[in-house]
């Protein structure tokens, strides 16, 4: 500095010259520097504007993958459950048609039977008695011929009249007692029939209703093949719910091999030696570990034998014969590793017992070390969750497969979200630099506003004689 400044023998002359050198140089390269800042700018402009154009085209390809996918699964699950219905209507069909003939000829004997009772219980009527003819013939009877024996005809004719009627209802009585028990007959025979139409219509109505449900899943099942707009927005909300839901399941899953874990882990260290490292972890631990884990595993293969879930195809793609036996083998194992677990359980209740006598006796309290009268009951609580845990994480095996396949979705989603937000960035970031160039180049002209201004001026007066000389002409 102090070599610019001596220049000259006074430091002021010397800076105001150097101001001058420096103003002149800017000047004389200004329209140079102006280009270089202008074109790094678009350089830059253009270098992320491309980089935005990439990871939007990224997200696009990614955004068809995952709505591919997304179909696929919502495709496969719906397809699943189009079959199950499917076979429960050809289960109820087949249970229904397999007895129709039973049922036809049931019907068919007990209208039968009901016919016949109904043709019997038919009132015929009674045929017009004998004396009618009599009093007719006494009506046609001369008055002085017939006057000595109207009165023993009429008598004989009271009497056959009395004889009559004591016989009509006797035969009348006999047939209402005849109808009466033919309609009792007839009873059970139309509840028997109204018991079978109720069925039937059971039935009917049990196949309308599966089929009204075979109708609607047979529509979102054409909307998800068409890739409709609005089974994307449903297959990606019930994906995302059945995300969350089976990571909350799978959650409690954790805990509750975690509680098993600890009922297992104390003992283990009595088998396998509480000291034994393997790396910086107890050998014990591990052993643990590795049991609940087969246990898990073969949770996860009964699952896959029993067409549960379908996280593996070899398995579902085995004969069914074979299938059946890895049932059998899979439910095997896991019930003796789980009667290993309820031993394993009583054992660290016994070794707690043991502890407490232990320290009771070092203390001087022999009053302490006596067994409580219901420690059974912990003994036994201890015993039942070392078994039944086993067989409670059996069920991980569903809301496993939930979770893998909503995960893909899942992990789609957020890929698509951060592309979207670095092609922003991208995008923001270019434009920034290109309005950081014209920037750059009005703070380079700042220093040169001297010879801007007389440039200025001098431009405007070439304009005006310009103007002027026009008009003179």
């Amino acid at each position: 500095m102090s070599f610019m400044l001596g220049i000259t023998p006074w430091p002021v002359a010397s800076a105001l010259l150097w101001i001058i050198l420096i103003v002149a140089a800017l000047y004389l390269i200004r329209s140079t520097a102006h280009e270089a800042i202008q074109a790094a700018a678009q350089g830059l402009h253009r270098s992320f504007r491309t980089a935005s154009k990439a990871v939007s085209r990224s997200e696009a390809n990614l955004a068809v993958r995952n709505r591919d996918v997304l179909l696929a699964a919502g495709r496969e699950a719906k397809e699943r459950i189009i079959e199950r219905e499917f076979d429960r209507i050809n289960e109820t069909v087949c249970k229904d048609l397999a007895n129709y003939s039973a049922l036809h000829r049931s019907l068919s004997e007990s209208i039968g039977r009901i016919e016949k009772d109904h043709q019997e219980a038919v009132d015929v009527p009674p045929d017009p008695p004998g004396w009618v003819k009599a009093v007719e013939a006494v009506a046609d009877m001369d008055a002085k011929d017939g006057r000595a024996h109207i009165g023993s005809i009429l008598s004989d004719i009271h009497k056959s009249l009395i004889k009559a009627h004591k016989e009509a209802m006797a035969a009348y009585h006999t047939a209402s007692a005849k109808r009466h028990k033919l309609l009792r007959h007839m009873r059970p025979d139309w509840r028997q029939i109204q018991q079978t139409l109720g069925a039937v219509g059971k039935n009917v109505d049990s196949l309308l209703s599966r089929s009204v449900t075979i109708d609607r899943h047979m529509q979102e099942y054409e909307d998800i093949v068409g890739g409709r707009d609005r089974a994307m927005s449903v297959l990606s909300s019930s994906s995302l719910v059945n995300f969350f839901v089976s990571a909350f399941v799978l959650a409690i899953a954790i805990g509750g091999a975690t509680i098993n874990f600890s009922l297992i882990a104390r003992p283990m260290a009595e088998m396998v030696g509480g000291t034994n490292l393997i790396g910086d972890f107890r050998t014990a631990d591990i052993a643990a570990l590795v049991i609940i884990m087969v246990e898990i595993s073969m949770g996860l293969f009964l699952m896959e034998s029993l067409r549960i879930t379908r996280l593996f195809p070899v398995i579902g793609a085995l004969p069914d014969k074979m299938r059946v036996r890895m049932i059998y083998i899979t439910f095997t194992i896991l019930f003796l590793l789980a009667t290993v677990e309820a031993g394993l359980a009583y054992m660290r209740e016994v070794l707690l017992h043991d502890e407490l006598a232990t320290s009771a006796l070092l203390r001087g309290d022999i009053g302490a070390t006596a067994t409580g009268e219901y420690m059974w009951i912990t003994t036994a609580a201890q015993m039942g969750m070392g078994f039944i845990l086993p067989f409670a994480l059996t069920f991980v095996a569903i809301p496993l497969e939930t979770f893998v396949h909503s995960l893909r979705t899942m992990i789609g989603l957020l890929a698509i979200s951060l592309l979207r937000a670095l092609s922003l960035v991208l995008r923001l970031l270019g434009n920034l630099f290109l309005y950081l160039g014209v920037l750059l180049k009005q703070i380079y002209d700042l220093p040169l506003f001297v010879p801007l201004w007389f440039e200025e001026r001098l431009a405007k007066k070439a304009a005006e004689v310009g103007l002027s000389g026009r008009a003179i002409q």
